[in-house]
């Protein structure tokens, strides 16, 4: 039977415990508006799952379904305009 105690260094390496460097917070960064968009659709979607969607929540729904797409939009573009010969 083989051990698998070599393989635990792996799992359990000191690596693991390092800070996200600049670029990567830059682009969390980058990325909030989506983030809080998803966010706050989540938590309409949360809100009726225990009961029927009245009116109210149906609008809120889809008001929040419309920011996460014009996040996604703005960030897609932002992408397209970074990239050299691309767009204009």
């Amino acid at each position: 039977m083989k051990t698998i105690a070599a393989l635990q260094d792996l799992v359990t390496a000191a690596s693991l415990d390092i800070e996200p460097s600049a670029a990567e917070l830059d682009a969390i960064e980058q990325e909030m508006p989506l983030i809080r968009a998803e966010v706050e659709l989540l938590d309409a979607q949360i809100m009726t799952i225990d009961r029927p969607a009245n009116e109210l929540d149906a609008r809120r729904i889809r008001r929040a379904r419309r920011r996460v797409l014009a996040a996604r939009r703005l960030l897609a573009n932002k992408a397209t305009a970074q990239v050299p010969g691309v767009g204009a």
